[in-house]
């Protein structure tokens, strides 16, 4: 048998509610391994499991170093461990932030798998177990390797460069937009693809040897109809800052005071990215901004983009290098 190891982050899928029909006022991180054990046998006929608490918190408050400890944590159960696959049992808000930023900088091609729960685990339907189950058999499977990071609810199988969260309640909450999903872990138990991740990821990244403590400061500034330089302007003057994703509408546009705001933020020595808050489609490079350094984040989403910048900043300051990597990644 396959030895999976699941590292669990807290979430939803470790929820305990008030009662069962409590789908919204939960407390997540109360359940682990030694319940799920307990309640799902089935999970030691499918592969030999290890669980591990990583940490027990919502996923609204995970931050860059987490993510950075988390990485180190897969390596080792998988260069020293000698694990066939992961699984990452995670809270939904931000999984696909982790599952990117894994996807960029894990030196791996075996299976990394990252799962969630839009029920707590005390509710009914629940998709917690089912969940969990379905993204063991994936992380034991031969067909998921050399996939990169891949984000499983629902049965679906999304790569984590297109994955994000596309409701708040629903089960089939985790979409890839446009492009769809790569496959199924379907009611057989098989791991089936019907489409390869073609964006550089995992073993073959230029991220997967970062050895940082901590990631360079890159924050997102959300454009709209009437949107002011106010925030732009704070950045700037704080010197706090590395760099700045703009969520643009359209097809990443900016007010003109925005567009002011950015140029000289972007002389101060920021770096500035231009992505798109409308969910699908490229963002590419315009006449508007010939005379700027700006950087275009292709069809990657602005929190997508933001981990690519972070990461990006760790290798260069280059605008042109860095739009390279936007285009490779």
């Amino acid at each position: 048998m396959k030895k999976i190891k699941i590292l669990e982050l807290g979430g939803t899928i470790s929820a305990k509610g008030n009662h069962r029909l409590d789908y919204k006022d939960y407390q997540s991180g109360v359940y682990d391994g030694d319940a799920f054990l307990t309640d799902i046998p089935e999970l030691k006929n499918i592969a030999d499991v290890t669980f591990e608490t990583f940490t027990r918190l919502s996923s609204t408050a995970i931050q860059p170093y987490h993510w950075l400890a988390l990485r180190k944590k897969i390596i080792h159960a998988l260069e020293v461990e000698k694990m066939d696959g992961i699984v990452v049992t995670h809270g939904t808000n931000t999984l696909e932030e982790t599952a990117y930023f894994l996807h960029l900088t894990l030196p791996t091609t075996k299976p990394i798998i990252i799962t969630g729960a839009q029920r707590p685990y005390t509710a009914f339907s629940t998709d917690g177990p089912n969940n969990l189950i379905q993204s063991i058999r994936a992380a034991a499977s031969e067909a998921a390797q050399h996939k990169g990071v891949l984000v499983l609810l629902n049965d679906e199988l999304n790569s984590a460069r297109e994955a994000t969260k596309t409701n708040t309640y629903r089960l089939e909450a985790f979409q890839s937009g446009q492009l769809g999903f790569l496959g199924y872990v379907d009611a057989d138990g098989k791991t089936i693809f019907y489409r390869t991740p073609h964006k550089t990821h995992t073993a073959a990244s230029i991220f997967s040897t970062i050895d940082n403590e901590h990631l360079p400061a890159v924050e997102i500034v959300y454009s709209y109809a009437g949107a002011t330089s106010d925030y732009i302007e704070y950045l700037t003057k704080a010197k706090k800052t590395d760099g700045i994703v703009v969520a643009g509408t359209g097809a990443g546009l900016v007010s003109p005071q925005e567009q002011r705001a950015l140029k000289a933020a972007s002389a101060s020595g920021i770096t500035i990215v231009r992505s798109s808050r409308v969910g699908n489609g490229r963002v590419l490079p315009v006449e508007l901004y010939e005379n700027t350094s700006f950087i275009a984040a292709d069809n990657l989403n602005p929190q997508k983009a933001r981990i690519l910048l972070m990461l990006s900043l760790v290798l260069t300051s280059n605008s042109t290098e860095i739009q390279h990597y936007f285009q490779e990644y």
